[in-house]
């Protein structure tokens, strides 16, 4: 069989709906994304760990929606009524804990956008409760959306978003690698997005094929600098 050598090529994150991989870890909030039109109060709240699919969601969502997409870190007074003019994402919530204009202008938005009639989705790791928060008017409006989960994957989920994030780098492992990765591995979504990059930057640098044995050195390596 060919092997297949190292190139710098970008990295093509696939993004659309049908690029999501659904499994039970993620169903509840794939369904709800589908039916953002019936959501109460217009607004919901996704969460879940680091590399869960969050962000991904979040564009499928934001295309069907025609909606607006900004970080928090990001968010302005000043840029609200333009932002309220339609429907509006807001990504990485617990980010501006400790923020107070940032958390003031989030407040504002959300009164404004659901005003106008648009939908509220946002984001963040762990639930509402644990955002740290510090501005009581916005903590109470975002504890009382519906709040969807996504958990952590099972075995299936995570061998699939392996080949996705390998694919996404255009890049296709031998099939020993994926099994080999599930049984040493940490098992979640952020372990596999850090392991791919660096699988990727091992393979650049040492213009070497992705093999099971390259696995298993960048592996040990990450361990080593973990100590």
């Amino acid at each position: 069989m060919a092997m297949q050598l190292g190139f710098d090529l970008p990295v093509r994150t696939a993004r659309g709906r049908d690029d999501f991989l659904v499994a039970p870890s993620n169903t509840m909030a794939v369904a709800m994304i589908e039916n953002w039109r019936n959501w109460a109060g217009g607004k919901m709240v996704l969460t879940g760990p680091e590399g869960a699919g969050k962000s991904h969601l979040t564009h499928v969502w934001t295309d069907a929606a025609q909606a607006r997409l900004i970080r928090a870190v990001d968010l302005r007074d000043e840029a609200v009524p333009d932002l309220a003019q339609s429907s509006v994402a807001v990504e990485d919530i617990p980010r501006i804990a400790g923020d107070p204009q940032a958390q003031t202008a989030l407040f504002h938005l959300h009164n404004m956008v659901l005003a106008e009639g648009h939908s509220l989705l946002l984001t963040g790791v762990g639930t509402v409760a644990h955002w740290g928060l510090t501005l009581p008017d916005l903590v109470s409006r975002l504890q009382g959306a519906l709040e969807v989960s996504i958990d952590a994957p099972d075995d299936a989920l995570l061998s699939t978003v392996l080949v996705k994030l390998l694919a996404d780098r255009q890049l296709v492992p031998p099939s020993d690698v994926i099994p080999y990765l599930l049984n040493r591995m940490d098992r979640s979504f952020a372990a596999a997005n850090r392991f791919v990059a660096a699988l990727d930057r091992e393979s650049l640098a040492r213009k070497r094929p992705i093999t099971r044995a390259l696995a298993a050195q960048v592996l040990d390596k990450a361990e080593t600098e973990a100590r």
